[in-house]
């Protein structure tokens, strides 16, 4: 099983560009999180769009990886994302995914996106990954 340790290396290592933390895995679902700062943020005092599907994705990527194994080359294929609410500038966004089904080829799953602290979330997304098949 991949640990929230082991996904937060893998995520600092490959994408070091990245301000997100892992904060649950296990192999159902995933929690992560996206530190804001003024350069997420859009006229209007809001978190850019972008970065609300940006973190729909890699929710849903870390479910994955949660459920399969660290398979790096897993790609989207799919993604869907409603936008619901504005969500507040001055706290971080968390993405929450639930697995829908894990094939051997596809997986699917939705996220809702939520700023930090309040109940109801300001996205929702479904998504679909291509698993790579496994070389023997």
């Amino acid at each position: 099983m991949v640990t929230k340790d082991l996904m937060n290396e893998f995520i600092n290592t490959q994408f070091p560009q990245s301000k997100i933390t892992v904060e649950h895995v296990d192999g159902e679902s995933a929690t992560i999180r996206h530190k804001i700062t003024d350069a997420e943020l859009r006229p209007g005092g809001t978190v850019a769009g972008p970065v609300m599907f940006l973190v729909a994705d890699c929710a849903l990527y870390v479910g994955i990886l949660g459920r399969i194994g660290i398979v790096p080359l897993a790609v989207t294929t799919n993604m869907n994302i409603n936008f619901l609410r504005k969500p507040s500038a001055d706290r971080d966004i968390i993405g929450v995914c639930k697995l829908i089904k894990v094939g051997k080829t596809l997986a699917i799953g939705e996220v809702s996106v939520y700023s930090e602290g309040l109940a109801d979330p300001v996205a929702h997304a479904v998504g679909t990954y291509a698993i790579p098949p496994k070389k023997d």
